[in-house]
């Protein structure tokens, strides 16, 4: 696609580049745009299948539409700024949020050689960007200028902090089996068998912390309404506050990404497309994630922070033990 883009533009390599960087964020904006429109109707037929209802049958054929409906109402709807805010943090704080949401795709490997960036620290990368969300909900419970807000904002930032200790821990064993943090290197070491058979405790730490990453349920004290309102949501309106529940679900299609490519094999597959394989595994981790949310209730705070520091990290680090235990033994036995 390069030379293409080269010979359209006609002009020096740097601008190639730099054309071919705005082609590939064009792309992840709208696969992003596109998936965001599709799981809000989707989780809303899941949720009605699972509690024997109907869903969206209204606007469109089978309500196909209602997602666009509700599209255009957050558009039409009045921005309404908190006088006593600190109006420039409040504003950039969905924006910084949504940042990150789209940065993490560029290392996601969607078939055989069809990658934004194959980078040699893939994993560590995608961890060091998630990360970052943490400060966006912080900086929107502050600026708001309320309590409930500043108290959503807190209580995420330890939720998040806490989650992703144990969620980098799950992803060590997978590492450290394949000896690379590069993308493309995880999904062809697992050509024969797939990392979830090896490491099924892994996964298990993997799809419970990435659950609490996305703020879903039943981890999903960043909007309390019966005790907190919303959270640090609670002053926004309209496509501001949209934002950040688009930013949700791209985090969400993200991480159902990364558990299908350190755990599931990727795009590797017989007789289908690897992008084929890619998307299913995907659009299969996303129906379990939102299983979840329409099964479980929400958990108390303290619960929460006990769970994860508990519970999960120490059978993550067992986990990390386990595999070191078993590689170094299986090393003995070939040499």
């Amino acid at each position: 696609m390069r030379p293409l883009v080269e010979e359209m533009i006609g002009g020096p390599a740097w601008l190639a580049d730099l054309a071919m960087i705005a082609v590939q964020i064009g792309a992840i904006f709208a696969v992003i745009m596109a998936s965001a429109i599709v799981l809000v109707y989707a989780e809303r037929k899941v949720s009605a299948f699972m509690q024997m209802r109907i869903g969206p049958n209204r606007v469109g054929p089978w309500g196909i539409l209602q997602t666009t409906a509700d599209m255009l109402k957050l558009l039409s709807k009045e921005d309404i700024v908190p006088r006593a805010a600190e109006r420039r943090v409040w504003a950039l704080a969905p924006v910084l949020l949504f940042v990150p949401a789209v940065a993490a795709y560029a290392v996601l490997p969607l078939d055989a050689g069809l990658v934004f960036a194959d980078l040699n620290i893939g994993i560590f990368y995608f961890v060091a960007i998630s990360s970052q969300a943490t400060l966006p909900f912080l900086m929107a419970g502050w600026a708001s200028n309320n309590k409930y807000a500043l108290l959503g904002g807190m209580r995420t930032v330890a939720q998040m902090i806490s989650y992703e200790i144990p969620l980098v821990f799950s992803l060590l064993g997978v590492v450290m089996l394949t000896g690379s943090m590069k993308m493309s290197d995880i999904v062809g070491a697992q050509r024969d068998f797939w990392f979830i058979l090896i490491q099924p405790a892994a996964f298990l730490v993997y799809v419970i912390a990435a659950t609490a990453e996305t703020n879903r349920t039943p981890f999903d004290l960043v909007e309390a309404e019966s005790e907190i309102i919303a959270g640090p949501f609670t002053e926004y309106s309209g496509m501001r506050w949209s934002l950040f529940f688009l930013a949700e679900y791209a985090n969400l299609v993200a991480v159902s990404a990364i558990a299908a490519t350190v755990f599931l094999g990727g795009w590797q597959g017989p007789w289908l497309p690897g992008w084929l394989w890619f998307t299913a595994k995907v659009v299969m981790m996303i129906y379990v994630f939102m299983w979840f949310r329409w099964t479980f209730p929400r958990i108390r705070v303290d619960q929460l922070m006990s769970f994860g520091w508990k519970g999960l990290l120490p059978l993550a680090l067992v986990n990390v033990v386990v595999t070191g235990i078993g590689i170094y033994i299986a090393q003995q036995w070939r040499g």
